[in-house]
């Protein structure tokens, strides 16, 4: 890849089976560098069997795209760690690590990773201790903004160290945190084991408002989102003097076709790099849902 492309991230919500295959079948003529496959937010979502994953992975690898398989931000079961596992153990694809057990397990392996979101990423000695485990793409923690990653970076090479590619996450609903306990299972009055999977019912998660009836979250099963759609499309220009080399556009039951086809425009010099969404507080040191921005 040169300059900046796009990628797709893993599907955070849960969708049928046969709507998740035919939203993957028509991302195959999209025109992304990199997709980023698997279940991240509930081990028990599985409409997909690990081995359906790893097979669309193939679908699209044979498409011409560069497929990542993603594990889980919060593993709770020995079943789970099994499952990374034969993820790691597919050496066709680099494994986004979204908690450490993917670390540690594709480390063993001597495998490179991807290192997703979800891992504690503040400083440059963190980033040089998973440079050292295999790291070879680094997207930063939605709520780290422009200045921290500046300051990661200035350090990281300053310390005569090699800076990983960056992938920053430039549209959708930003993953706040994981939790043990479900909320959606929560909010309907059920035992998260006998949850009946009612997450399937909210394809772009449950909206939760404040008692003033102003919408604040999306509660996702085990995670918690920001209501507002993030853009960091009108930073373009800072992203690419970062060095970023990968723009991740998060799915969404409806319109991902539509925001990728804006992104590539955009990219290609062909349309401004307008807002879409709301703009990043968290981006400009703000608090997340402000429309910050200049």
């Amino acid at each position: 890849m040169t300059g900046m492309a796009i990628s797709l991230g893993p599907l955070q919500y849960f969708w049928p089976r046969a709507r998740t295959l035919a939203f993957y079948r028509e991302v195959a003529g999209w025109p992304v560098d990199v997709v980023c496959l698997g279940e991240t937010v509930c081990g028990k979502r599985r409409e997909l069997r690990t081995a359906e994953w790893i097979d669309l992975a193939g679908e699209l690898a044979a498409a011409g795209k560069e497929v990542v398989l993603a594990g889980l931000a919060l593993i709770e079961a020995e079943s789970e760690v099994a499952t990374l596992a034969r993820l790691v153990g597919d050496d066709r694809f680099l494994v986004e690590a979204n908690d450490l057990t993917a670390v540690q397990l594709c480390r063993e392996r001597g495998r490179g990773f991807v290192a997703g979101p979800a891992l504690n990423v503040y400083n440059h000695k963190a980033l040089a201790l998973l440079q050292e485990d295999g790291l070879r793409r680094w997207v930063p923690g939605v709520e780290l903004g422009l200045a921290l990653i500046e300051e990661i970076r200035g350090r990281h090479l300053a310390a005569g160290r090699r800076m990983p590619p960056l992938e920053v996450v430039g549209h959708g609903r930003l993953p706040l945190a994981w939790s043990a306990r479900c909320f959606t299972a929560r909010a309907l009055d059920l035992a998260k084991d006998q949850c009946g999977f009612r997450c399937i019912e909210h394809p772009d998660g449950l909206p939760l408002a404040t008692r003033e009836g102003k919408p604040f979250l999306r509660i996702n099963g085990v995670q918690v989102q920001g209501e507002e759609i993030t853009d960091l499309g009108p930073e373009l220009p800072a992203l690419r003097r970062l060095g970023v080399g990968l723009f991740r556009v998060q799915p969404r039951h409806e319109g991902t076709a539509e925001v990728v086809a804006h992104y590539a425009r955009c990219l290609s010099g062909q349309a401004a790099p307008v807002a879409i969404g709301a703009r990043n507080g968290y981006w400009h040191g703000e608090q997340g849902m402000v429309a910050a921005g200049p």
